[in-house]
């Protein structure tokens, strides 16, 4: 048979939903999934020009009596003794059936052909119809035919009796669970003749109210649903209406899509807790700076760039200083022991950097998990924690190349204009020495302002030369600690995005992908269609065709996008 563009193209999203989650969610979880593939391909190769409708009910409620009223003749045994139907039986009204009942385990010996009389039943041509055993029977093979085969027929058809049609155990099992499957459903209340007067009519409005609470939509004025009706197979009375609908619904040809569809939405519906997040998703751009940050912290960025500064006032310093103050930093360095500056940090401080990267990293992943179903969380901070697998040793690494020496900051033009000035000072400082030496010995002719004053001139204008440098310096000297700074914080940012955030985004970007296909399962976007415009996926409603409760379309919002 085959099936419309949008069924294919859910079944298509759901084999590349399974495909895409194998390796990270257990079996167990995708086995439905995989039951519904697995059935959709085995009944797309079968006859498209059969319906199987199973006939199903409870010990005593008739249906055995309904299946020989149907087929016009005596096929499935009725009687007192319960279970009367130990075996499921079929009758076919058309041939090239074979296959199907192959498919549902019918041996040839339990088959049948209904009576055929002329102009008779032409509108059940195609119709294959199974009599199942007793859903409440004693006997757990009983019970095993019938849960094997409810779920490889195209219709079920539920025969139900006035005094257990409230039954607990034909709800909660099977009428509720299948809620989803009212479109290929029939709900028959047999042995009205038992029943006096109006009594039947208020038996089966009891019965549309239990229904209507199992979820189950009714197929009430022309709306899709659930076809309830009332008869007496003893009596005759209400089959010819079974009939007549039997034979529109089979004459339809798509009880079997119909099927797989409502077999879809169940599966969608009992994997939506792992797929479907209950808020927006993504690791955001403030957690992305924040797990920078800690690294940054880790690593030392900003020391580091205060020791740049630092470095670079020094080399003003040394540079714009006077030759005296130069000479005497250079005794007391020469009297002093040489400090050998330490390359790797201490343990302590090693233990709290390594603590500090733990700490960010599990931070992200808990924050990029944050909403995310939970093997699909489980999964993003899984990523984290291997990614983040040496990532210590590398920061350990940048803080250690940041901490070595460096070459000489650059100096800004207005320098040799300072240190020739500087220069000048001294000159003036040595040529009034000079000239006050002469005077004293007598080389020169005394006169002591003009020495003097030089003198003054160079002690005091060397270091207002040096002060102004060191005014001058502070803009150059922050700035060049600040790029320093930036420098090590990219380097540790890059670090951490190569080895956590790329891994944890690539999570993200799978999830976003199952999700996507997700949603194409649930019907929500149709084929060709986008379910979002590159954003990861909000939260889902209930999926289905909008066709009762329980089957509303999935509502889809857009999720901001993960760091890439």
């Amino acid at each position: 048979m085959t099936y419309d563009e949008s069924l294919r193209a859910r079944l298509d999203a759901l084999r590349e939903l399974v495909g895409l989650s194998r390796t990270r969610l257990d079996g167990a979880t995708l086995a439905e999934a995989g039951r519904v593939l697995d059935q959709a391909a085995a009944r797309r190769e079968l006859s498209d020009r059969h319906t199987v409708v199973a006939v199903a009910g409870a010990t005593g409620s008739g249906k055995s009596t309904l299946f020989n009223a149907l087929a016009g003749v005596t096929i499935s045994d009725t009687g007192v003794r319960r279970p009367t139907t130990a075996a499921p039986l079929a009758c076919s009204w058309t041939d090239g059936a074979a296959g199907l009942l192959d498919r549902l385990g019918i041996p040839g010996r339990l088959r049948r052909r209904p009576v055929q009389s002329a102009g008779a039943d032409t509108d059940l041509q195609g119709l294959v119809l199974v009599d199942l055993p007793d859903h409440d029977s004693a006997a757990p093979e009983h019970r095993e035919h019938v849960d094997r085969i409810l779920t490889l027929v195209d219709a079920v058809i539920w025969v139900v009796d006035p005094e257990k049609y409230a039954d607990a155990m034909l709800h909660e099992r099977y009428l509720r669970p299948l809620a989803g499957h009212a479109e290929v459903s029939f709900v028959v209340l047999n042995q009205t003749d038992r029943l006096p007067g109006d009594a039947a009519d208020q038996v089966l409005d009891d019965l549309r109210r239990l229904l209507d609470e199992d979820g189950i939509a009714l197929g009430e004025y022309g709306e899709p649903g659930a076809t309830v009706l009332a008869l007496s197979a003893y009596t005759g009375d209400g089959v010819g209406e079974l009939r007549e609908a039997l034979g529109q619904f089979v004459s339809a040809r798509g009880a079997a899509a119909r099927r797989i569809s409502a077999d879809l939405d169940a599966a969608a519906a009992r994997l939506r807790p792992v797929y479907a997040a209950g808020r927006r998703v993504g690791l955001s751009e403030r957690a992305r700076e924040e797990f920078n940050d800690r690294l940054a912290e880790a690593v030392g960025a900003t020391a580091a760039g205060a020791a740049a500064e630092r470095a670079w006032r020094r080399s003003a310093g040394k540079a714009c200083g006077t030759p005296w103050l130069r000479l005497w930093r250079w005794y007391d360095d020469s009297r002093s022991p040489r400090s050998v500056r330490r390359s790797v940090p201490p343990v302590d401080e090693k233990a709290t950097a390594r603590q500090r990267v733990e700490q960010a990293v599990r931070t992200v992943g808990n924050e990029a998990a944050d909403g995310l179903p939970g093997p699909w969380g489980q999964a993003v901070r899984d990523a984290a924690e291997k990614g983040a697998h040496g990532l210590p040793e590398a920061l350990d690494e940048l803080a250690r190349d940041a901490g070595a020496p460096a070459r000489k900051p650059p100096r800004p033009g207005w320098w040799p204009i300072a240190v020739l000035l500087q220069a000048m000072m001294t000159l003036v400082q040595i040529v009034g020495g000079g000239w006050l030496v002469g005077q004293i010995v007598g080389v020169m002719e005394p006169n002591l302002w003009p020495p003097v004053l030089l003198m003054i001139a160079g002690i005091v204008g060397g270091p207002c030369v040096e002060w102004s440098c060191r005014m001058a310096a502070r803009g150059p000297a922050r700035r060049y600690g600040l790029e320093a700074e930036r420098k090590l914080r990219e380097a540790a940012a890059s670090c951490g995005r190569a080895r956590v955030l790329d891994p944890v985004a690539a999570e993200l970007l799978r999830y976003r992908e199952v999700r996507e296909q997700y949603v194409r399962v649930t019907g929500a976007v149709g084929p060709g269609e986008s379910p979002g415009n590159g954003g990861m996926l909000g939260s889902l409603g209930a999926p289905g065709s909008g066709r009762g409760p329980g089957r509303s379309p999935a509502r889809v919002s857009e999720l901001s996008t993960t760091g890439r």
